[in-house]
């Protein structure tokens, strides 16, 4: 007990009071081996008739999560305790992002139940239960009192981080990267739009009837080949490609019969092919601003009966129908592809089948997430939120990137996380190491399960891996960096990752960052740690998919338990150590940026005054 005291009053002199809310036995570990004393939180009923023995039961109220789902769960109150939440003053522009913490908390009770139980420490957690922590690492924000929050000197999150971490908010932002930096964000960012407004609804519409264009003069080359003649071959695939169910949970296409009706008819193989490159010439003329002078609509939306093309198209591009080009055709076609290549940064990323992807604009782990290839069900799904009063869009659509860099033919993306240590000036540190994350069975564009193509550990672990699938994929589906560089090694291709990869994950996670920054609530002597997730195309190139506030730390394989100690190892040592001792090892992290400090000017009122001199008559 003596003992126990004299550190507490220590660690009270010294300001090595923490709190950790959720799953992080690392970070409690690692502050108790600094000297840190611990204030343990109250989460939920049961916990506190655990704290109180027979004091009469205290009735908590019910806290919203982010994600709408309610449970219940103490907010920790400046005197120790649980009391209501004050609420928050978060702006309404942007949905509240559903981070990966859910998943955390289910994995929370088990923490707490496995953890080292020293008397000691519930003995000092005693003694400083009416102290305010120094130190808060906290799963929900919102939980915690805001009264006590502003008395916490170290935070690890953000208030308002909405516009970077939900995709609505990162898609409007990325749209006004060009107002920030001189970068396209369709460089780095597959095309995105809010299906809640009805101008990108309508952007939409036009960029997938063209797509579907281009897409038409791919099949034509594939299809006609060498001999310039109609063949009636089927893509390859072991299953036949089809109308895809579009709210199936799994996203089981649906076989579709080969109609050759009265109300399906195929028209002419070469007049659509001229449709198709009638509208690739017209969108060219756009891309070189041919049309600036034009009071009519965009030409790409009147040129042709865009519904009539499109069941045409889906024939061919899902039901095998053949095509039949003449020698000029084909040359059309390669020359058109060319120059619009040279236009347009997605064109690598492109396939034949047009597949989109449609993902609920707050919540993760791939919840909600539908492909599609057709636009009657991208459209279907946008119904329910194109009303002009709806403030938050309940959708957004995406390109699906068809062409992506496989391992051993399984797609995977790329988990990277960032540190964010201060918003003025914005200071980001990138982690050098990071892993990937395997699908569970092959990759296909003609099956589109989710075991084939969303890489969440969370919609992977439900599934076991593919009789089909490669042996040499990792049992638990994930891999370091260190592991995919010596992969691209042995295939000649080692310095993509350093001279390409990072790069472009880097300048992502900046532009992002750039173009977010005004719309998030920075708080001086509080971080946040983010995970991007990434996809590679087959050419190296990294194409951001989204950005999470608080990503899991809750290890999956022997790969992920390792790196995500390290990362929180590091994180402490740059948020904690760092302000004692500049020169410390920081580990992984890396400092990419730190802007120019913008001086806060004092609110003293609008200066009016004018200066200069007055002229006179000669």
């Amino acid at each position: 007990l003596k003992k126990a005291k004299q550190h507490v009053e220590k660690a009270i002199k010294e300001k090595k009071i923490f709190a950790v809310q959720g799953p992080y036995p690392v970070i409690r570990s690692l502050l108790r081996a600094r000297g840190w004393v611990e204030r343990k939180l109250p989460r939920e009923n049961r916990r506190l008739k655990q704290q109180l023995g027979g004091q009469k039961k205290q009735k908590l109220e019910t806290v919203p999560s982010d994600d709408g789902d309610e449970q219940e769960e103490a907010v920790l109150n400046p005197h120790g305790g649980a009391q209501p939440s004050l609420g928050t003053t978060e702006p309404l522009h942007y949905p509240l992002p559903c981070s990966e913490k859910e998943e955390e908390e289910k994995d929370e009770d088990k923490e707490e139940d496995t953890e080292d139980s020293d008397d000691i420490h519930d003995l000092m957690s005693h003694l400083v239960r009416d102290q305010v922590p120094n130190f808060l690492w906290t799963i929900r924000l919102s939980s915690i009192d805001q009264e006590l929050l502003q008395k916490v000197e170290v935070v690890n999150r953000y208030h308002w981080v909405h516009a970077l971490s939900t995709k609505e908010g990162l898609c409007l932002s990325l749209q006004n990267l060009p107002w920030v930096e001189q970068v396209d964000p369709n460089t780095f960012f597959p095309r995105c739009y809010r299906l809640g407004t009805m101008e990108e609804r309508e952007a939409f519409i036009e960029d997938f009837r063209l797509t579907a264009a281009r897409s038409l003069l791919k099949l034509a080359l594939e299809k006609a080949g060498d001999k310039l003649v109609e063949t009636g071959q089927h893509p390859k695939s072991n299953k036949k490609p089809g109308r895809l169910c579009a709210l199936a949970p799994r996203l089981v296409q649906e076989p579709m019969p080969f109609t050759e009706g009265p109300g399906y008819p195929l028209s002419s193989p070469p007049r659509l092919v001229e449709k198709a490159l009638e509208v690739c010439e017209q969108h060219l003329g756009v891309l070189g601003h041919q049309d600036i002078d034009r009071r009519t609509p965009s030409p790409c939306r009147t040129c042709i009966d865009w519904d009539c093309f499109l069941q045409d198209y889906y024939r061919v591009a899902h039901e095998g129908a053949g095509l039949a080009l003449s020698r000029a055709q084909r040359e059309r076609c390669q020359d058109l592809l060319r120059r619009l290549s040279e236009q347009l940064p997605q064109f690598s990323i492109e396939g034949k089948l047009n597949v989109w992807i449609l993902k609920p604009s707050a919540k993760s782990r791939g919840r909600g997430i539908v492909c599609a290839t057709r636009l009657e069900q991208v459209l279907q799904l946008a119904r329910g939120c194109t009303t002009p009063s709806v403030r938050v869009c309940e959708w957004v659509v995406q390109k699906y990137v068809e062409q992506p860099l496989t391992i051993f033919d399984t797609k995977f993306d790329i988990r990277q996380w960032f540190l964010v240590t201060d918003g003025n000036p914005l200071t980001v540190w990138f982690y050098q190491d990071c892993y990937l994350r395997f699908c569970s069975q092959p990759f296909s564009l003609h099956d589109l399960e989710h075991s084939r193509h969303l890489c969440n550990v969370s919609i992977q672990k439900r599934y076991k891996t593919s009789s089909y699938q490669d042996p040499r994929v990792p049992p638990h589906r994930v891999w370091s960096s260190k592991q995919f560089q010596g992969y691209l090694a042995q295939l000649g291709r080692g310095d993509a990752w350093h001279k390409v990869m990072v790069p472009g994950m880097k300048a992502a996670i900046l532009n992002s960052l750039r173009c977010a920054q005004d719309h998030m609530g920075f708080r001086k002597g509080s971080f946040e740690l983010f995970g991007a997730d990434f996809l590679v195309s087959k050419d190296c190139q990294p194409w951001l998919l989204e950005i999470n506030s608080c990503p899991t730390m809750s290890p999956s394989s022997a790969v992920t338990r390792r790196l995500c100690a390290n990362v929180q190892r590091d994180t402490l040592r740059l948020v904690l150590d760092r302000k004692d001792n500049p020169s410390c090892s920081v580990g992984a992290f890396e400092l990419i940026y730190k802007e120019a400090a913008v001086p806060m000017r004092p609110t003293v009122g609008i200066n009016l005054m004018v200066k200069g001199c007055s002229l006179k008559k000669p």
